[in-house]
């Protein structure tokens, strides 16, 4: 473990992924006065960083947050490139902010450049501390590198597009004032944990309740409110949102929240119990996980809200959206099945949790039951077809104690 972080303070930011959080990212880093340099890969880049150079990103939006926290503004970034190497090099911290496919081809073309000292955080963790531990095994890597994630990413914001323009535009919806974070192993947790006052982008958290270690990078998959929130509500509100602008008239389709109108009683029942069997599943491995009251469930932003509003000192939700009554709080979409509400949460989020079910012989009979109907609504079975299982996490072959020792002391027993 590495001592004082404060060498950090005045080294680049490398930002990898040109999509909303990573822009976000990159915008509100630079806007708080670091060098931040900014990548995406190829193809994507050709639309992603285009004219950047030139326009900047501009940041604004809401930034609803219990302690008000904001910072808005155009912001011209030091180097913006589809060279990860010029990215990377001599950057202190790296943010890795792109969706859970996309990881492993940014993970395998960044091992080679990593340099010792360096701090990865990735937003949002979904397995990637360990996807990218094992590549470094794979790939002969010994670099002395921090490596941790985090249950969510800073901010719930979104790219103005058009068609499939893309505006030098995000717009932050919310700041989370908390976040659950954890290294890989765990004995790096107070060198990851410092480094993090050094990174501009969760300045909301560390300047508001706080940033909170989770018991293990297992703890920050669990503490991914994603899986719980979106896959029933999307699951079980399908025919809310393939009917919007249809049948429900006067509406334009791609205003559809899955917030504002499709969560309802029973679906907040299945998300409760959806978080029930996640916690036993980290009681069976002995990791940690967050805690929601019950009541917490039933609001038009579910559990999400404590995120970004806290609790009050009794222990409840600052601030409850109700289920019956109308509200615009939350983030628009999914417009279609072929969301990464979808897309990801099921095939990655849902179906690690179905397999360490399996491994610790834990039942998830909700969580099965999300797997298959988003698998028959895409004419699939994601229990075949999704690559994220424990072999691809390097974890399937532990014992539970064998699993304990790696992720909290880093010891690999092949």
């Amino acid at each position: 473990m590495m001592g004082d972080m404060e060498y950090l303070k005045d080294m680049p930011i490398a930002v990898l992924g040109g999509g909303a959080v990573g822009k976000t990212c990159a915008a509100d880093m630079k806007l708080a006065g670091r060098e931040v340099r900014l990548f995406d890969m190829m193809p994507f880049a050709e639309n992603t960083l285009a004219n950047l150079d030139k326009t900047g990103i501009l940041l604004d939006g809401v930034q609803r947050n219990l302690y008000c926290f904001e910072r808005s503004g155009r912001a011209y970034l030091d180097l913006v490139s589809s060279d990860m190497e010029k990215v990377v090099k001599g950057a202190g911290l790296i943010v890795v902010a792109v969706p859970a496919f996309a990881h492993e081809p940014f993970f395998r073309e960044l091992v080679p450049l990593l340099e010792d000292g360096q701090v990865v955080h990735i937003f949002t963790d979904n397995y990637g501390t360990l996807i990218l531990r094992r590549l470094m095994r794979e790939m002969g890597c010994t670099k002395k590198v921090i490596i941790g994630g985090w249950s969510s990413a800073p901010y719930g914001t979104r790219i103005e597009t058009v068609g499939k323009f893309v505006f030098p535009h995000v717009g932050v919806k919310y700041r989370a004032i908390t976040l659950r974070g954890a290294s890989l192993p765990m004995s790096d947790i107070d060198a990851f944990m410092e480094s993090s006052k050094y990174l501009p982008c969760i300045d909301a958290v560390t300047y508001g309740n706080g940033p909170e270690a989770g018991i293990t990078v297992l703890d920050t998959g669990f503490a991914n409110i994603n899986p719980v929130i979106h896959v029933p509500a999307t699951v079980l509100g399908v025919s809310t949102m393939e009917n919007w602008g249809v049948i429900f008239g006067g509406y334009d389709k791609n205003s559809y929240s899955m917030y504002c109108h499709g969560l309802c009683p029973s679906i907040c029942e299945v998300q409760y119990q959806f978080f029930e069997e996640e916690k036993a599943l980290a009681k069976a491995i002995g990791v940690g996980t967050p805690e929601y009251a019950y009541e917490s469930f039933f609001s038009r932003r579910s559990v999400l809200t404590q995120e970004y509003m806290g609790l009050d000192k009794d222990g409840k939700d600052n601030v409850v959206f109700p289920l019956d009554k109308p509200s615009d709080e939350g983030n628009t979409g999914p417009n279609s099945i072929n969301h990464r509400y979808l897309t990801e949460d099921v095939p990655v989020g849902c179906k690690i949790y179905h397999d360490l079910g399996v491994q610790y012989d834990v039942p998830t009979p909700v969580i099965d039951s999300m797997i298959t109907l988003a698998g028959a609504m895409h004419k699939k079975n994601f229990f075949e077809t999704s690559r994220y299982n424990l072999a691809y996490l390097g974890i399937d072959h532990m014992s539970r104690t064998e699993l304990l020792n790696y992720l909290n002391e880093g010891i690999y027993e092949r």
